[in-house]
């Protein structure tokens, strides 16, 4: 409801001001903006990969580093957190190339309504990062990675899925829709 509320907010600001989007919408970096986009959905892939080896009970490697094929669910979910803070350190890029050109969340309508759309999914990227190192820390500390581990790994995929659905709208909205 809190994404729908942000779409709204959206969606009206732009209807009553459109000479703004169009003024500040070609200041964006979209093949950048894709790139990171990719990151993050390449994220939800890997992540994925790591809920099957979690309900399969396998939490880490049985083989080298070298050889996913091998992988547990610890590797994956940390190749889902290093993917997550590529697209975070991306979205820091992109704020501080924004302000340097003029578009700052209190600059004009475009750059608050830009600023807590993605700052607002930026954070709840964080806290699917801070919960991907919590599985990892709980598959680890448990004597027996057993279901409560594994539905725990399985409910952290659900919230990050989740997260990735929305920003790939969000990116579509505020990216693509001109």
């Amino acid at each position: 409801m809190f994404f729908a509320a942000l779409f709204a907010m959206y969606f009206t600001i732009r209807s009553v001001a459109p000479e703004m989007w169009q003024e500040e919408t070609p200041k964006l970096a979209v093949p950048f903006a894709l790139a990171n986009t990719t990151v993050l959905v390449i994220s939800s892939i890997t992540c994925q990969f790591g809920v099957h080896k979690a309900e399969h009970f396998k939490p880490a490697r049985t083989g080298g580093i070298f050889e996913i094929g091998k992988w547990g669910m610890i590797e994956w979910y940390l190749l889902s957190f290093f993917l997550g803070s590529i697209f975070i350190g991306g979205q820091v890029f992109e704020y501080a190339t924004l302000v340097s050109e003029g578009v700052a969340l209190n600059s004009n309508a475009y750059g608050s309504v830009f600023y807590l759309t993605t700052g607002f999914h930026g954070l709840h990227v964080i806290g699917g990062l801070i919960a991907f190192l919590m599985v990892v820390g709980r598959a680890y500390g448990a004597k027996k990675f057993g279901h409560r581990e594994a539905t725990f790994a399985v409910c952290v995929s659900y919230y990050w899925h989740f997260v990735d659905v929305v920003w790939v709208a969000l990116f579509a909205v505020i990216y693509l829709l001109h």
